[in-house]
């Protein structure tokens, strides 16, 4: 005899997902939206959000339990061709060996005016498309046909996840204008998820429970292929929901800015993180309750805690390794080198090892963790006090509370004759304290031995420099010659190798001719390009045009010429984000401007020294005349502070307002009239 269990889910009060009133209904487009030629809110919008409506709830399945359903339905104004990019929606879906989201019940239609009436285009097979991005995702997409300016698109779908512990960060704020947005989030008492919501942008949610019920439906009998209604037995449980909701009108676009770790960082949006799931008549199983647990939870597991004793595998060629090398300090460099050298990053980020340090080692590529957890754990088996740093990317946002999604890198530390190192032999070019700008976000998490934590700031404090020389001669036909000296250091020169070094020589040259326009450069060479943690040192030379203006009996330049900033990159009146330059840096001029004969100089620009407050930044400019047809120029502008806050913004943007206007003010030469010759021949230039 067997026993068959069917379950069925009943669910009550779970939020609808298409019952919006009648001008939110899917297709119901008007003449009016099709007439309207620009966003009224922001006249400058390509396109503009018109309805958006996302929900997500718990669905549960007999066969394998509850998966997270989102439904998707979004109408979009297109008012120009650069709208047009909106026009493709993208889907990026999780997968695993065993499981995968999905992407279905799609529809979709073009809505234009033609002739007066309102057509209609429908996506069809062959405007869909599907492609592996990695071994983790798959991209779903589609793009809307006929669009033109002045097209509605509206599509809706579904996304079906077996992942239920984990809900995907919903936007709430777009590159372009929203005008009315519905969001809805219901979780059942089973699972115990922190909202954190993130942006600048003022969200009240509303809240609600309701009631879902699950009932049990089996039978017991004879497996004879008959079922009888009189042996089916039923129980029924209730449990809670909680529905919670976002309702917004108006929503300004994101506006972009330079300086920014990632704009998706400060996107208004809303996340959920597991805290603990708990079923009926079962333990309570915790995630993130607290900082103690998160990392309990990733020291116990096998690709963290048991990866970083595997290194006792190479416990010989360690000591082969290490043959000859008698100081910490060496040591640990040769450590660093050889995993540096040996291992090529895939790709992949991940506190977590993919393939196992064994396994990585010996083909010789992996992710962040399988990298750096070798590192650790070969440094470990050397004797040094080394530990792994646990960050979250630039473009991961900052983990404010216990979190086990808000980490998605490892580096290592190691202590060393009182200074503590940070390492990341992930990228060739990193050093002790040069770690790849991808990982310069804010602070680390240190564990310690003992499982405690330490936040311990990854910024660098001090200044990475460019340090430019020159040597200018002004010609009368306008054109300049120059003798250059360049110096990078530190993340500069990290930045560089990243940059330049995969270009040849040739392209190199001919990018720098283009940046620059009118220069052609010669007698190039370049000192320790492939050489990590020294110095770039850069000298060539080159002749320009453009960078001087001629009159009969005048010459006007700029003494910076083509390396004067000429714009703000400050434009916004206000920002509410911080302003993230990555690292301190230093840029300093020296240069020495020899002036046409039978010139002298009729206007010279002032000095100028300006000072951020709280020594965030500074910028000096002295300009002199040190005879001999001769103008020396100083100018030195640095920046003290990686991240600068949202208060300083206005001062920030004034400082480079006063640089620029500095930078670009004119010195004047008149022509030197027969009287000033004779003067000049009787008493000397």
């Amino acid at each position: 005899m067997k026993t068959r269990q069917i379950i069925v889910l009943l669910l009550a009060g779970f939020p609808g997902t298409y019952g919006f009133a009648q001008d939110t209904d899917f297709g119901n487009v008007t003449k009016e939206q099709l007439l309207e030629q620009t966003y009224p809110a922001d006249p400058s919008a390509s396109a503009a959000v018109l309805y958006r409506d996302i929900s997500v709830k718990f669905e549960y399945r007999p066969s394998d339990g509850f998966h997270v359903i989102t439904h998707v339905h979004e109408r979009i104004k297109i008012y120009n061709k650069d709208g047009f990019r909106y026009a493709t929606v993208f889907e990026n879906l999780y997968k695993t060996k065993s499981e995968n989201e999905s992407l279905g019940n799609l529809r979709a239609y073009t809505f234009n005016l033609e002739g007066g009436e309102i057509v209609k285009s429908k996506v069809k097979g062959s405007d869909t498309f599907t492609k592996t991005l990695n071994k983790y995702y798959d991209q779903e997409a589609f793009t809307m046909p006929n669009v033109k300016e002045g097209s509605v698109i509206e599509y809706q779908y579904r996304l079906d996840s077996p992942f239920a512990y984990s809900i995907d960060e919903i936007k709430l704020q777009y590159d372009i204008p929203i005008k009315q947005q519905e969001v809805s989030v219901a979780i059942p008492e089973y699972y115990y998820f922190k909202p954190a919501i993130k942006g600048y942008l003022p969200i009240n949610p509303t809240f609600n429970n309701t009631t879902g019920k699950i009932v049990w439906v089996g039978n017991s009998g004879t497996n004879d292929g008959y079922v009888h209604s009189s042996n089916y037995t039923q129980r029924t449980m209730d449990y809670r929901v909680s529905t919670t909701r976002f309702s917004m009108k108006d929503v300004p676009a994101l506006v972009e800015e330079p300086y920014v770790n990632d704009m998706d960082n400060y996107r208004a949006a809303i996340n959920y993180e597991l805290q603990y799931v708990q079923f009926p008549q079962s333990a309570r199983k915790d995630y993130t309750g607290s900082w103690e647990s998160v990392v309990k939870t990733i020291n116990a597991s096998d690709n963290f805690g048991r990866q970083l004793a595997a290194s006792r595998a190479f416990r010989e060629q360690l000591k082969n390794l290490l043959e000859g090398v008698d100081d910490d300090a060496g040591k640990m460099a040769v450590i660093f080198s050889h995993v540096q050298q040996h291992m090529n990053w895939n790709g992949y980020l991940g506190y977590n090892s993919d393939k196992g340090v064994k396994e990585a080692y010996k083909e010789q590529t992996g992710n962040i963790a399988d990298i750096n957890l070798l590192l650790i754990g070969l440094l470990r088996e050397a004797g040094f006090n080394s530990r792994p740093v646990l960050i979250s990317t630039r473009d991961n946002g900052i983990p404010l509370f216990p979190t086990l999604e808000g980490f998605n890198y490892v580096i290592a530390a190691v202590s060393l004759n009182g200074e503590e190192y940070f390492l990341d032999a992930s990228n060739k070019y990193a050093s002790p304290n040069i770690i790849p700008t991808r990982a310069l976000n804010w602070h680390g998490t240190l564990i310690q031995d003992d499982g405690s934590i330490v936040r311990t700031p990854i910024l660098p404090a001090s200044p990475s420099r460019e340090i430019h020389m020159m040597n200018i001669d002004i010609n009368t036909d306008g054109t300049i010659d120059g003798k250059v000296r360049k110096t990078y250091t530190d993340y500069k020169a990290f930045d560089f190798r990243n940059d330049k070094n995969s270009l040849g020589e040739d392209d190199y040259l001919e990018g720098l001719e283009n940046e620059n326009e009118g220069m052609a450069i010669t007698n190039y060479s370049i000192d320790h390009k492939e050489v990590p943690g020294k110095a770039i040192v850069e000298n060539f030379e080159f002749r320009m045009e453009g960078q001087v203006q001629s009159a009969p009996d005048r010459i006007l330049f700029t003494p910076l010429l083509h390396q004067s900033i000429s714009s703000n990159p400050f434009r916004l009146e206000t920002r509410e984000y911080p302003v993230d330059f990555t690292y301190p840096w230093q840029l300093k001029h020296l240069f020495t401007i020899r002036l046409p004969e039978g010139y002298r100089v009729s206007h010279l620009p002032e000095g100028i020294h300006l000072l951020l407050p709280d020594n965030l930044g500074s910028f000096s400019y002295q300009l002199k005349d040190i005879g001999n047809g001769n103008l020396q120029l100083l100018s030195d502008l640095s920046i003290n502070q990686a991240v600068v806050p949202a208060t300083y913004y206005p001062m920030l943007k004034e400082f480079y307002k006063s640089i620029i206007e500095k930078e670009t003010e004119k010195v004047v030469l008149s022509k030197i009239t027969s009287d000033e010759y004779t003067e000049r021949a009787a008493g000397g230039r």
